[in-house]
């Protein structure tokens, strides 16, 4: 009897195990995918793979705004090297700001142009769009569209993003939210 009960809860735990690696696989196919992704073939295949998902993994929060996204991407002494005035370091400065820019873009998405695999690097050429219907510092938007670029270098360690660094087209930005005068 001991030794059924053993091969039951076997049994169960291997079926959990299964529905998890399955529901992660699916989870991961839902990622961003790029357009054309470059990689450093002296960096292993395994760490190809984890560097690769731990920035899927952060496009996907800013292209859905879901926290998770960033949560599962973002190491917890996470460093943003181009913190903007006014946000919070870490994974809570993300957060920060995803949760203002969605607020005057509440249907912003992210197509990832190129992605590139170099040492312990992940560079991403992003493109954003989206509608400025929302508000930004008191200012409504009136639906206009924004389309604009942004490049980011994140630093990998242990499979999660431990750095990064941001150039996004922000002149462009406002002015097609009519923000700042072309």
């Amino acid at each position: 009897m001991h030794t059924k009960l053993l091969s039951s809860l076997g049994f169960m735990l291997l079926s959990a195990l299964a529905a998890h690696n399955a529901q992660a696989a699916q989870a991961e196919d839902s990622l961003p995918q790029p357009v054309n992704t470059i990689v450093d073939k002296s960096i292993p295949a395994a760490q190809q793979q984890s560097m690769a998902l731990a920035a899927r993994r952060y496009y996907a929060f800013w292209n859905t705004g879901e926290a998770q996204y960033a949560q599962t991407a973002l190491a917890a002494n996470f460093i943003d090297r181009n913190l903007p005035a006014g946000r919070p370091q870490g994974p809570e400065g993300a957060l920060f700001a995803s949760k203002n820019f969605r607020a005057a873009v509440p249907d912003l998405k992210l197509q990832v142009e190129e992605m590139l695999l170099v040492g312990d690097r992940v560079i991403g050429r992003l493109h954003f769009t989206g509608h400025y219907s929302g508000s930004f510092h008191g200012q409504q938007g009136d639906g206009r569209k924004v389309d604009f670029i942004a490049t980011d270098i994140y630093r990998i360690a242990d499979g999660r993003i431990a750095e990064n660094w941001h150039l996004e087209d922000n002149l462009t930005l406002l002015q097609q939210m009519g923000v700042v005068k072309n």
